[in-house]
Parts: C-alpha cells; structure tokens; sequence
C-alpha cells in the first residue's frame, strides 16, 4: 500500500514538471503526463468519486483494446484481456491516439453522443491508466470539437483502485 500511495505521489511530482504540449502526443501514451489541460478540468481522485456517486458527469474510458485478428490460423488460442473500469463508464477504446482515421473519429463522436446527445455542456470525464497520454489526447479532442465541460482524470482507474472504489468489467462500445 505504502508502494502505491508513493508512485501516485511520484505521479503528482511529475506531473508539475511535464509540460503541456501545444499538440496531441503522438508517441510513449505510458508516460508521466503533464498537470493541465487547456481548456479542460483536471479532476483528483476525490473529486472523481463525488462526480460518480452523483452521476453528474459522462464516464468515458479510452484505455486501447486490441481485438480478435480476423485471419488467426485455425486452433490458435485468443485470449481477451479483461476491462475493469469505473461502473456506468462507457468504453471507447483506441480514441485517444495522437493522429486517428476517419472512422474511428466518427466512433468516437457516435460514442459521445449515444451518452451525451447534443448537450455540449454536460460534463464529459475521460480516463485510462495513470500515465497514460490516451486520456489526455482524447480529453484535448473533445475540448477542441466544442464541449464545454471537459474533465481528465489523469490516474484513471489505477487511482480509482487504489482508494478502493468499485469496478465493474466493460466491453468495448
């Protein structure tokens, strides 16, 4: 416990020495991130579990998922890597990428929308994992499409275990 509570200190100690790129990151999503985000909130983990408990904002997870290749040979093995997020979140996994393609800026926009409708001033919480850029990135994405009530919970669900808050699994959206 004592391990844990010293890498999340370590985490915050970061954090107020990365700084805020200009851009999205494009590279190393698993690495200390910066403590802001133009135009966002950046939300503690106390903060995180009031917005929960009163269902006052949208959860979105962007932690990446890899699926199932189409073309494995025949007998292979595929093991699905489980998703334990914040209950109620909605996952929408590989959203927070430095650079995405068409269709997957168009997932992700059908995502927000299937939770938010046109509300662009509903608050929006987007997570990963501590040090992870995902969240950050897609965070930035939904502040510069126009919503106005952005928050970033930068230790993700690592934080939300840590001060021991229910998870629950979660497939991709």
């Amino acid at each position: 416990m004592a391990v844990l509570f010293a890498t999340m200190a370590t985490a915050v100690s970061a954090a107020e020495t990365v700084p805020e790129p200009a851009g999205y990151r494009m590279e190393e999503y698993r690495a200390p991130v910066p403590g802001t985000l133009k135009g966002a909130t950046v939300v503690t983990t106390d903060e995180t579990i009031a917005l929960w408990k009163d269902k006052s904002a949208v959860f979105v997870d962007v932690l990446p998922h890899d699926p199932k290749p189409a073309n494995l040979p025949a007998g292979t093995i595929w093991k699905e890597k489980v998703r334990e997020n914040i209950p109620g979140s909605i996952w929408l996994p590989n959203v927070g990428y430095g650079v995405i393609n068409k269709e997957t800026e168009a997932y992700f926009r059908k995502g927000l929308t299937s939770r938010l409708g046109d509300d662009m001033n509903r608050k929006v919480l987007f997570y990963c994992m501590e040090n992870c850029w995902m969240s950050w990135n897609a965070a930035k994405r939904a502040v510069e499409w126009g919503y106005r009530s952005v928050l970033w919970y930068p230790f993700g669900t690592d934080g939300w275990v840590a001060a021991k808050q229910p998870t629950q699994r979660n497939e991709p959206y």
